[in-house]
């Protein structure tokens, strides 16, 4: 009878998140931590819990789309994963070639325009598992509605010290003008296609650290973070909602804070007109709180044209 209770407690609470919940991010990056210590509680062997976890990540692609989320990145190994033991390598291995055959073939896949790449040191993979990671790109290449990356043999670091090595050696062959550098050539050399900003990480386990992810994309974004303390088997459709609230929260403060800053540039200059701080804080009015939309309606009108674009966060 308890655990009736429980459970319809826990539907009317996973309810009530989708209520809140009234925007969504674009791109979520995972770190789906936990795998081995749910093994060891459940006491079975460690390639169980990560068979427990790719269950889960099946889910989380599903609640990705019902969300209508337009990009999921998962770490799924990183280089550090490499100094584990043989025996502990090799069954997560041929999980990742199994799965990675199963997604390219499955129909919801194809049904869903998925596309699956994957990030990172591929060659320093077993070649069954690039030959599996060949055969999914290839599968679903064309494919642009939702876009699945897979983070194998990754690090952030190792990523952003070989795109400034191939920039140096462009710019001492002469190829590359050291003035045409910019946001654009790193992206282009950090992966073969365009990766989103990352919006929001999510990190299960209990460790309070993003580990050398994403650093580019996420980072330079300022994207929000949500630390939970499942195990990734764990990972449930309320603690993806709780993140996706951290995100949404994380949005509404930093609007806020910069109507607040163009308010306060306003009044300090006595009404000099500043077209873009005007913006801003129009733009942003709705979050501030009702005392203080007043003065927004005095410093900036309603009749001040809108800017072409919305700022990205930047400080």
């Amino acid at each position: 009878m308890l655990s009736g209770l429980r459970e319809r407690a826990e539907d009317a609470y996973e309810r009530l998140l989708e209520r809140e919940i009234s925007g969504t991010p674009s791109h979520v990056a995972v770190i789906q931590d936990g795998n081995r210590r749910y093994a060891r509680k459940q006491g079975t062997e460690k390639h169980d819990g990560y068979r427990s976890g790719a269950e889960t990540t099946e889910q989380v692609l599903n609640w990705c789309r019902d969300m209508n989320i337009d990009e999921l990145t998962l770490y799924t190994f990183s280089t550090e994963n490499f100094d584990r033991p043989e025996e502990e390598r090799e069954p997560l291995f041929d999980l990742l070639e199994e799965k990675l055959h199963e997604f390219a073939d499955a129909d919801r896949v194809h049904d869903g325009e998925v596309c699956i790449r994957v990030l990172g040191d591929v060659d320093r993979l077993p070649e069954r598992v690039r030959d599996a990671v060949e055969y999914a790109e290839d599968r679903t290449r064309g494919y642009d509605r939702f876009v699945l990356n897979i983070a194998l043999a990754y690090g952030g670091r190792a990523q952003l010290l070989s795109a400034a090595q191939s920039v140096a050696r462009e710019v001492d062959d002469g190829d590359l003008r050291t003035d045409d550098v910019d946001v654009e050539t790193v992206e282009k050399r950090l992966y073969d296609r365009p990766v989103r900003d990352v919006d929001l990480i999510l990190r299960t386990g209990g460790d309070e650290r993003t580990s050398n992810f994403l650093p580019w994309h996420a980072n330079g974004n300022e994207a929000a973070v949500y630390f939970c303390t499942p195990y990734w088997p764990e990972f449930s459709r309320v603690d993806f909602l709780r993140g996706i609230r951290t995100y949404e929260h994380r949005e509404r403060s930093w609007r806020r804070t910069r109507a607040r800053r163009g308010l306060a540039l306003l009044r300090a200059l006595g009404g000099v007109e500043l077209d873009e701080a005007r913006s801003v804080v129009r733009r942003f009015r709705d979050s501030l709180p009702s005392s203080e939309r007043s003065t927004v309606d005095e410093v900036a009108p309603e009749d001040l044209p809108p800017a072409d674009e919305e700022p990205k966060p930047a400080d």
